[in-house]
Parts: C-alpha cells; structure tokens; sequence
C-alpha cells in the first residue's frame, strides 16, 4: 500500500521548512561548519582590506551562516556565495549551495545563469591571486600555468555540485512522479473493485431474473396442459373410458416432458458448482467476478438444448389435443437461425398459449409464424371465450408478459400485446434473425 501524498504531508516531522528532523539537523551542521571557515577566512581579508580582524570575522560568520536555508532560498545561498568569491571565502557554501540550487525546482535557465557567474567568479579570482602570487616571485612556473589552473579550478569547484544536483533532482522528480502514479493506480483498482462488485450484484441480478424466466417457461405450459388434461379427464372418466386414457397418456406424457427440461436446466446449473471449480474461482481476481456472472447467466439457457422452431407444430398439436380450437399459418420459407432466435420465438409462442389455457379457455386462437428476410415475426391472437366455457382454476404469476418482452428486448426485437377491439388479446412479436 502506496501513501498518498496528503498522508506524506501530515507526516512532516521537522521544524519550520524541514521534512524531516534528520534534513533540519544537516543543515544546521552544514550552516555551522560554513560559518566556521568564512569567519576563519575573514580574518585575512580584514587585513587585506585595512579593516578590524573582528568584523571580517563577524562578516564570515554572518556569510557561512547563510547555508542554513539552502533548501528553502537555495538562490540567495548561491548570490551571497558569488558576493563572497572576491574575499577568497565560501568555499564549501558554494558548493553546497550550487548542489543545493541544481537539485531543487528552480527553472534550468536560472540554473544556468547561476552557474555560469560563479565558475566566472571563481576563475577571475584564481586568476587575479595566482598572477598576483606570481608577481610577488612567491612561485616560479610558466606563463601558460595561470589559465590552465584558474579554468581548472572554475570547472572542478561548479561542475561536480551541479552534475550531482540535477541528477538528484531528476530522480527526485521521477519518485514522485512514479509514486503519484502509483497512488493513482490504487484509486483506479479501488474505483474498478467496487464497479466489478456492483457488475457482479447486477449480473447475480440478471441471472436469477434469467433462470426464474426460463423455469417459468418450461413449468408454466406444460403444468397449464396437465391441468387442462387432468379436468378433462374428470369430467370424462365414467362417460368415455378410451378419450379418459388418451387425456391420462397426454398428462403423463407432459409430466414427462416436463421433467425433462427440468432435469437439463438443473444439470446445467449445477455442473459448475463442483468443488474443484470453485477451488478455481475463488483465484480469479475480483475485476472477472462480473463478466463470469455475466456468463454464468446466459450458461443456463445456451448450454441446454433449448427449443426450436421446428417443434412450433407439435406444441400447437399439444394445445390442440387439450381442447383449443387452434389455427396455424407460416409464412415464408422456413429457415434454420441462431438458437437464441429460435428458443425465444418458441417460449413467446409458447408462453402465449398458455395464457390463453388460463384466461380464455375454449377461444379460438389464430398462431402465425413469418419468416422475412432478416427478421422472424410471431403473432397469437384469441377471440373473445365462449360464455359458456369453464375455467380451469390456473393461477397466473403476472410474470409472463414481461419475460416475453424481456426475451424479445434481449435480442433487439419489439414486442407488443394487449387487448384487440373484437374483445380477445394479442401478442406479436419481431426478433432479428441474425
């Protein structure tokens, strides 16, 4: 876990400018070891000068001292170590402060600028003391050795200060930088945990919507046939003994059928709750939790052999031998689609005939099927119930309706129902084949 960097600003534990007491304690050390060798070199200059050796030491101490803010004002370190050049003092100030100036935020020009006056300083005053020197016959040399040793001198006291400085600089900046990024990083994976929780809630949503849609599909129909057999039976059991057989084979059959996809809906939902799977899941990181969710919801139906087009017949057959007056029309050649086009035309179908077993039993039903070129459209249309017909007592969920439109929705079809003007009820729908 990075800190981020308002926990590393409440974390500062120096006084005043200072980060930390260990940078506070440097620089107090750095202040009074400068302090110490301009004062001591201020004494010659005040006999240079014809001025009291104390107040040339006074001055070099007042000088050095000026080390102490280098990390706050490291320009005016390096100003006063340049003012001093000329009295031969400062010699650590100035290293230390062009250090100091190289490494901090200041902009390069001024860097530079800086730089440059001080190795101009340094060589003028090498210069001027060693020709000085010279002419004093202390030192017997070349002529060629004054420029070499003040151009020499100039370069060795400002380059390495200033090379090291813009390298810790640089690699300061590029830590906060590579630590800024990695706090942004942890907001980023932080902000995607909790998106892929709330995908993970929804896509937990949609599959329990899913399965509770298709269950309903498979149960409802066939539980509405057997019981519409099962009254039938009733009633004809004493009176017609062959036509009871037939009503107790056809509920025997649809229980059956039933059970079957039942038991492939189950099978398939539980093959992935093995102990070696979960093992498997609880590794994946939690960014995958949604879309395996997401997939996990559409498992249930792809996986399964899910209905088709094709047995549009043989379920109008089912209802027809359960006593509905039912008549079936397809339009167009029929053509094999995806499966999810499929399965869906059949449940809306399906779903379909079985509100009319529940709410107008005895109507006529009209079922047409069009296959068009790149669509399947589907309309269930019922007249008004006879006023004589019995209702078989089906209990409706309320939930078929908007598991058709959910299907149709799904697949970027429209779906439409409701009542029509002769007093029977309507569903159409238009899926696209592709």
């Amino acid at each position: 876990m990075t800190t981020t960097g308002e926990e590393r600003v409440t974390a500062r534990g120096g006084p005043w400018w200072w980060d930390r007491r260990r940078s506070a304690v440097l620089d107090v050390g750095l202040a009074v070891v400068s302090a110490v060798e301009c004062g001591l070199e201020g004494i010659p200059f005040a006999w240079e000068a014809g001025i009291p050796a104390g107040v040339g030491a006074v001055f070099g101490v007042l000088a050095g001292s000026v080390l102490l803010v280098r990390r706050k004002w490291p320009i005016a370190v390096v100003l006063v170590a340049i003012a001093v050049t000329p009295a031969a003092m400062g010699f650590l100030m100035g290293v230390v402060g062009l250090y100091s100036l190289a490494a901090s935020e200041v902009p390069r020009r001024i860097i530079a600028s800086l730089a440059g006056m001080q190795s101009v300083g340094v060589l003028i005053v090498m210069f001027v003391r060693m020709r000085q020197n010279l002419a004093r016959g202390d030192v017997e040399v070349g002529d060629w050795i004054v420029p070499f040793a003040s151009i020499t001198t100039a370069i060795g006291v400002t380059a390495p200060p200033l090379l090291l400085g813009l390298y810790v600089g640089a690699r300061r900046r590029l830590m906060e930088s590579l630590r800024e990024r990695a706090d942004s990083l942890e907001r980023e994976l932080q902000l995607l945990a909790e998106r892929a929780e709330e995908r993970a809630e929804w896509a937990r949503g949609e599959e329990r919507t899913r399965i509770a849609r298709e269950m309903h599909d498979v149960v409802a129909h066939r539980v509405s046939l057997m019981v519409v057999h099962a009254a039938a039976l009733q009633a004809v059991a004493r009176k017609d003994p062959e036509k009871a057989v037939k009503n107790a084979a056809l509920v025997g059959d649809m229980g059956r059928q039933a059970l079957t996809e039942l038991r492939e809906m189950l099978g398939v939902l539980r093959s992935g709750g093995d102990g070696g799977q979960r093992r498997e899941r609880a590794s994946v990181p939690l960014a995958a939790v949604g879309v395996a969710a997401a997939v996990a919801a559409s498992r249930a139906v792809d996986e399964a052999e899910g209905p088709c087009l094709s047995e549009i017949e043989e379920l109008v057959g089912q209802s027809a031998a359960a006593g509905m007056v039912v008549d079936l029309s397809v339009v167009g050649e029929a053509r094999s689609c995806a499966r999810e086009v499929e399965s869906t035309a059949y449940r809306v179908v399906q779903e379909a005939l079985t509100n009319v077993h529940k709410h107008a039993a005895g109507a006529k039903t009209y079922v047409r099927l069009a296959y068009r070129v790149s669509e399947i459209a589907m309309q269930v249309e019922n007249e008004p119930p006879p006023e004589a017909a019995s209702s078989a007592g089906l209990p409706s969920g309320g939930n078929g309706l908007v598991g058709m439109k959910e299907r149709v929705s799904a697949l970027g079809g429209v779906f439409v129902s409701g009542p029509t003007d002769a007093g029977g009820f309507r569903v159409s729908a238009v899926i696209p084949a592709a």
